[in-house]
């Protein structure tokens, strides 16, 4: 009895760390295209995407299959061939937190799909086509933490504005030639 008990502790205490499976559909066609889907860890059913490995194959098609997820907390895009365009699907994920967009061809046309992202604490544009004008769009995005901006189109002064309505945000430009070298 004691055993059959015991059997039956360990079987909901598995229960219980087991995340909720995503939309297998949706996992697999993105795994399919080459794209990658896991849970972020053992108890927690928010998911990790990633198209990086596939790099420039991967396009807004690709990138449109994510709308059949749920709970997408962190999504790398890094080196891919998305769109401005194709930015549109992440308004099915008002729970990321994450976004890789490094060495796409964003442009500010493309950060006007990001606003609806209330839970975005890392952004990374680096290498991007993004401007001042498209800074503007992030300024409501008040638990943005983290941007990497170094080989774009900002200016100090753009980032200076973006800081003014973003206090907190920690703002990576690269290196900066105009700084003294360190002894």
């Amino acid at each position: 009895m004691k055993r059959l008990l015991f059997s039956s502790a360990l079987l909901q205490v598995k229960k219980q760390e087991t995340p909720a499976a995503p939309d297998a559909k949706a996992a697999a066609d993105i795994e399919k295209a080459g794209g990658a889907v896991r849970t972020l860890a053992q108890n927690d059913e928010r998911l990790e995407v990633s198209f990086q490995l596939q790099g420039a194959s991967i396009t807004d098609k690709e990138l449109a299959l994510i709308a059949g997820l749920k709970k997408v907390a962190q999504l790398n895009l890094a080196r891919t061939s998305v769109t401005d365009e194709g930015l549109r699907v992440l308004s099915t994920q008002p729970g990321l937190t994450h976004l890789h967009l490094e060495l796409t061809k964003i442009s500010d046309a493309g950060l006007v799909h990001l606003k609806t992202l209330r839970e975005l604490e890392y952004l990374n544009l680096y290498g991007t086509g993004v401007s001042d004008a498209g800074l503007s769009n992030l300024s409501g995005l008040t638990n943005l933490k983290n941007l990497y901006l170094w080989q774009t189109k900002v200016s100090p002064e753009g980032v200076k504005k973006l800081k003014e309505a973003l206090p907190k945000l920690a703002v990576n430009v690269g290196w900066d030639s105009a700084a003294p070298a360190k002894p």
